[in-house]
């Protein structure tokens, strides 16, 4: 059975930069674009850290910067100041 994390963003600048660096961060994951929306899932977790979102942006980021364009959220999530990560225990 599949266990599909999965994060939805809304289509614009800052979600270019996170797609950027979640896929280098997790290369089997899948990234879907659609109207206005950009989902990224994977099997069971999905790791975005704020080390390569820093350096995709070449500037200090807070993990709390992404949930301004979070659209929804599949899976349990974990965050700390340096990881924010979705996986099914």
């Amino acid at each position: 059975m599949s266990q599909l994390v999965f994060i939805a963003f809304q289509d614009n600048d800052n979600a270019h930069y996170m797609v950027e660096a979640i896929q280098e961060d997790n290369p089997e994951a899948e990234v879907q674009h659609q109207p206005a929306m950009i989902r990224i899932q994977a099997e069971k977790r999905l790791v975005i850290n704020r080390e390569t979102m820093e350096e995709k942006l070449g500037r200090d980021w807070d993990v709390q910067e992404m949930l301004i364009d979070v659209i929804s959220i599949g899976g349990n999530v974990d965050e700390d100041d340096d990881h924010f990560i979705l996986e099914w225990k």
